[in-house]
């Protein structure tokens, strides 16, 4: 049973539980943007309503439960590891295969979300290169911020290259949806003006 603040939001298991309980009130902040959005003549404005929440739902927790602090946070120093993949096989050598697959996919699902909404929502992020640059510039904010904060984490390279890798693969998951999105710009352009009457 998850009590208090801190069993809410200070732990994995209770940020979860949070993340689901708000997924209804995710679902109706769409609907009233896109509501809000289409009353004021936005073209596409479902669309760029589900990707603003998607971005922000999809996202937020996991961060937040990667900067959860550990049991000897503010005690013990901050953590590197540089070399790619040695964290990976650490974890997997001394956890066994469950808890790499764990952290594997959790990896991956920290900037999914970003991945796939961001290149629907702005066009000049339609781009698997650019939302790799995106996702790897994002991750490595919040591994110097673990290190910087001292939270008890390895701040890891690994980290780094599986959070870019899931925002890259959901990147590409919603491609065939990036050329349906409106251009803002050409509702922008100079219109020709009409011929002098006679």
């Amino acid at each position: 049973m998850v009590k208090g603040w801190h069993g809410w939001l200070g732990t994995i298991n209770g940020v979860v539980l949070t993340t689901v309980l708000l997924l209804p009130l995710a679902a109706l902040t769409v609907w009233a943007v896109a509501r809000r959005r289409r009353s004021a003549g936005t073209t596409s404005a479902w669309r760029t309503s589900l990707a603003d929440v998607g971005i922000v739902y999809g996202t937020v927790p996991w961060v937040w439960m990667i900067m959860l602090p550990g049991d000897q946070a503010g005690v013990v120093p901050g953590r590197v590891a540089l070399v790619p993949l040695r964290d990976l096989l650490t974890i997997f050598s001394d956890g066994g295969p469950l808890t790499a697959t764990v952290q594997v996919v959790g990896n991956l699902l920290v900037f999914a979300s970003v991945g796939f909404f961001a290149p629907l929502r702005f066009r000049a992020l339609a781009s698997v290169p650019r939302i790799l640059a995106l996702a790897a510039g994002s991750s490595i904010l919040v591994e110097t911020a673990q290190y910087v904060l001292r939270l008890d984490r390895v701040s890891s390279v690994d980290d780094v290259l599986l959070n870019a890798a899931g925002a890259g693969l959901t990147a590409l998951a919603s491609r065939r949806w990036w050329r349906a999105t409106p251009d803002a710009s050409a509702d922008r352009r100079p219109q020709p003006a009409p011929a002098a009457g006679r």
